[in-house]
């Protein structure tokens, strides 16, 4: 099958929109007709070379779509299903994925870090017959992609596609944190560096589970206006003063029970962890530079 995508050949070049050849499902795989693609800032990290990836490669990993094709051994879908793909797929069969914590699963890792689907292969070609390399294993900026069967999560037909696509990374990540990584309590205290998609998505699931004080914190008054709608009860702009001093102002010296970095650098997260008070909880969930480092004070951590 020859569909158009948009194929990365180089840090820094703009993506090459082309056809491309996308092979049939193998044992264990389905093909899925991709029809709304989110864009997150990690797609922008590879392009920019922020984030080092072999290349070629189809990047994209929030999306939904509906099941074409399905490959031998395939049980959990059918064609014609609607799904959204999953950039951090579990296997259910390695030691992570038994003990609960599928998101650190061995064979999504390894699929993330190579580019390749489990056995060690591509499902793309370009023109020329060179295989094209897989982003986080679905590629969602291609019309069409093959893909693991444990890529999938099968969603009701009458949800909207364009809004299933968002929820693929940027609100389970967002969520995700507050509800499962932090498992933040009602009544606390939460403060959200960052107010793009994913800390729009700590925002509100801050609100959801009944934080008394959400504080948002961001550069731009646009995107703090977005997190005062998604429940933000204070917003800080980072240019108007100390972030971290406001925070202790508005919580009476004492800092936030939970802090979230929703960024990716040095600065906020330093800014983030400064801000927890004493038995708080701290979680970072934006992607760094490989080379990036924060400073914080490890005296902190035993001597509180």
């Amino acid at each position: 099958m020859k569909v158009t995508a948009a194929v990365l050949y180089n840090p820094g070049d703009p993506l090459q929109l082309e056809q491309v050849e996308v092979l049939p499902p193998q044992r264990g795989e389905v093909r899925v007709r991709i029809e709304a693609a989110g864009v997150c800032h990690s797609d922008l990290h590879v392009m920019k070379g922020d984030q080092p990836m072999k290349m070629p490669i189809i990047l994209g990993h929030e999306g939904s779509g509906v099941i074409e094709d399905v490959g031998e051994g395939v049980t959990t879908v059918k064609p014609g299903d609607h799904v959204i793909p999953i950039w951090r797929m579990s296997c259910g069969r390695c030691e992570y994925c038994l003990g609960g914590r599928p998101a650190l699963c061995d064979v999504g890792t390894a699929m993330r870090f190579t580019g390749l689907m489990p056995d060690g292969q591509t499902r793309f070609r370009n023109s020329k017959g060179q295989s094209i390399l897989h982003y986080a294993g679905v590629s969602t900026f291609s019309e069409c992609s093959t893909m693991p069967e444990g890529a999938v999560v099968k969603i009701p037909k009458d949800f909207c596609l364009k809004k299933a696509a968002l929820i693929g990374c940027g609100v389970i990540t967002g969520m995700g944190a507050v509800f499962n990584a932090a498992e933040v309590k009602v009544g606390s205290s939460v403060a959200v560096f960052g107010c793009g998609g994913i800390g729009l998505n700590v925002v509100k699931a801050a609100k959801m589970v009944g934080a008394s004080k959400v504080i948002a914190i961001d550069t731009l008054p646009s995107k703090l206006a977005y997190a005062e709608d998604m429940g933000a009860t204070e917003l800080v702009n980072v240019l108007e003063g100390d972030p971290v001093e406001a925070i202790k102002d508005l919580t009476g010296g004492l800092g936030v029970d939970y802090a979230f970095e929703a960024i990716g650098l040095p600065k906020p997260i330093e800014q983030a962890y400064d801000s927890t008070r004493k038995g708080g909880v701290c979680v970072i969930l934006g992607i760094a530079s490989p080379e990036a480092r924060a400073q914080i004070n490890v005296n902190q951590l035993v001597y509180a």
